[in-house]
């Protein structure tokens, strides 16, 4: 149980979902602390500016009394810190359980799906923190605690059912496309997890009214759905798409509230959006204070973020699943109409790769130019019986990259070059940066 007389450490407090609530926890008068790699990650930056310590993992940090252990989720009982804790008799709290004790505090609402959370959460925390104190949990590394905040907007992670943990007043669920097959047995495993989350969610239950299994969701509460269909309860109608982004109007119930711009792209944002406005305007926030934070917000950390080197402009995504990586192709071909797209995609664990090889092959098969690294392998998977190379063979035109033979993207002038994946991508990312600015 929190308690802002303890520290509260965080084993594996760099993990973005981690880093995420250390800072929320700091900000909300907790003292914070905790351990990790040694290894450089993004998320390490935001911790250090706000002073929170970042250890090396060590037994000695585990103290027998004043202290609330929070255990990242891959931890396990070969780490250190969590054999510590063991020899000791200590217990720890897990990540979902200590953020459903935040969750208890607000007016919550909880974004799940496949597909869109990170940036529809920070979507919708910007939007209502534009009318009231508003504190949010995004899965980017993003974590922000505001006293006395009216407020809680987080990620609702389905990965073994962590969101499991958490009875939000609202929950906006983006889609149900099977993923994680190295722990869901197949679609109805997962769509049950789903179930399960409706199940839990207090005051009402916004859905995509483009998918099915969403629609088939039963409730007790209130079932809003969102999209571009007349039978939607919030409708995206008049859209204008431009090189900036997106303008359209929103219906609610048939009514028109207003007309929004989001400097978004993609179809895909355009949802995300209409599931934003929807919340807000349930919850009674003015017109004005909706589009405002609208047109204000600049996007989430490695959703579609552009840096331009001249005549090549770099987007960084973090797309690894199929439905995924057409909606940011999508939204790259409304941005630049005018450019060669390349691809540069890096394959995330081999049993998501085995499973989707063919969506992958077939969506990459209809870009001017694709590349792909070597499949990323988590700590839960090293090994498989499918690289790389499989897929190229299906893709005409394609290579396989690495790090070695990173300076073959120097090749492609005038053109927008893509980087998708959710592993260390970013890695590659930085090499080509590197040669672009010789």
């Amino acid at each position: 149980m929190l308690d802002k007389n303890k520290q509260i450490w965080f084993i594996g407090i760099k993990g973005t979902g981690m880093a995420s609530l250390a800072l929320l926890l700091h900000d909300l008068g907790y003292k914070v602390a905790g351990s990790d790699i040694t290894k450089y990650t993004f998320t390490q930056v935001p911790l250090e500016k706000a002073g929170i310590e970042v250890a090396d993992f060590a037994a000695a940090n585990i103290k027998p009394s004043g202290q609330i252990i929070v255990k990242g989720n891959a931890f396990k009982d070969d780490n250190v810190e969590v054999k510590a804790c063991e020899d000791q008799g200590i217990t720890w709290q897990s990540y979902p359980d200590t953020v459903e004790e935040v969750v208890a505090m607000h007016t919550s609402i909880g974004v799940s799906g496949t597909h869109g959370k990170t940036s529809t959460t920070g979507l919708l925390a910007h939007v209502l923190g534009e009318a009231a104190p508003t504190s949010y949990l995004i899965g980017d590394g993003e974590g922000k605690g505001v006293q006395d905040s009216r407020f809680f907007v987080y990620e609702a992670d389905e990965y073994r059912r962590h969101f499991l943990a958490y009875h939000p007043d609202y929950q906006i669920m983006t889609n149900i496309d099977f993923d994680h097959p190295d722990y869901f047995k197949d679609q109805d495993d997962y769509t049950s997890a789903f179930q399960t989350a409706a199940d839990q969610t207090k005051k009402g239950l916004f859905v995509w009214g483009g998918n099915s299994r969403l629609q088939a969701l039963k409730t007790s509460i209130p079932k809003y759905t969102y999209g571009f269909e007349d039978t939607d309860d919030f409708q995206a109608v008049n859209i204008d798409r431009t090189t900036t982004g997106s303008t359209f109007d929103v219906l609610a119930h048939g009514k028109n509230i207003g007309r929004f711009t989001v400097h978004l792209f993609g179809d895909h944002n355009i949802l995300n959006t209409t599931a934003v406005v929807a919340v807000a305007y349930t919850e009674k926030i003015p017109l004005e204070d909706i589009q405002e934070g609208l047109l204000t917000y600049s996007g989430a950390k490695r959703r579609f973020t552009e840096t331009d080197y001249g005549d090549i402009n770099v987007i960084d995504d973090y797309a690894h699943h199929p439905t995924e990586m057409k909606a940011t192709i999508q939204a790259a071909r409304q941005k630049f109409p005018g450019k060669r797209l390349v691809v540069v995609f890096q394959p995330h664990t081999f049993s998501r790769t085995k499973k989707y090889a063919k969506d992958f092959e077939e969506i990459l098969r209809d870009v001017d130019k694709a590349y792909i690294t070597p499949i990323y392998a988590s700590a839960r998977e090293s090994a498989g019986d499918i690289s790389s190379e499989d897929l190229t063979a299906q893709i005409p035109g394609s290579e396989v990259i690495d790090l070695a033979n990173i300076a073959d993207l120097t090749q492609n002038h005038d053109s927008v070059i893509v980087f998708m994946g959710a592993g260390d991508i970013p890695k590659y990312e930085d090499a080509f940066a590197k040669l672009l600015q010789k």
